[in-house]
């Protein structure tokens, strides 16, 4: 089995009962292979592969630190807003207090959709996609008063968002 490359766990309707898509003869397989680029196989990782798998935990840990931080940030805005130093021309200005509120409501749920993740709830993965984009958007508001905390946590946002949209779970698998 070369790089790239996985053994389709379901038997090939063309090949004789005795092969498998997985042997080959003295040359080496490539990525080109007619049962690999059949309509409907799926290109990528295998599902339910270790990457796919560990990237989505890792983004339920992230959303649960993420959610945490921005609660922390959102009592500082709360408590002493004169923590933060507002730009004075911003577009999108907004009374620090108001923005403690958003991130403390915003952390909340980021780090309860990502315990709901880690536990392998499927509606979490998409709840998360959703609550993350909005976390990166404001976190992108939030620039001209925390920069580089913002661009920071939108970097781990972005991540995030592939680790949960790019999981796929394994037909009538349950965790």
């Amino acid at each position: 089995m070369s790089t790239g490359q996985y053994r389709d766990p379901q038997p090939d309707p063309e090949r004789p009962s005795g092969t498998s898509s997985s042997s080959s003869s003295s040359s080496t397989s490539s990525s080109t292979s007619s049962s690999a680029n059949r309509p409907g196989r799926p290109t990528g990782p295998p599902r339910g592969s270790g990457w796919a798998d560990g990237g989505t935990m890792f983004a339920g840990v992230l959303m649960l630190v993420n959610g945490l931080l921005a609660v922390f940030q959102g009592i500082m805005g709360i408590a002493k807003d004169q923590v933060f130093v507002a730009t004075p021309r911003y577009v999108f200005r907004f009374d620090l207090t108001s923005w403690g509120w958003i991130h403390l409501a915003l952390g909340v749920l980021i780090a309860l959709v990502g315990v709901g993740v880690l536990s392998g709830a499927g509606w979490a993965r998409w709840t998360g996609v959703a609550l993350t984009g909005l976390s990166l958007i404001a976190q992108f508001v939030f620039v001209p008063y925390y920069p580089l905390w913002s661009l920071v946590v939108i970097a781990i946002d972005v991540f995030i968002i592939w680790a949960l949209v790019n999981y796929r779970e394994e037909p009538g698998y349950r965790r």
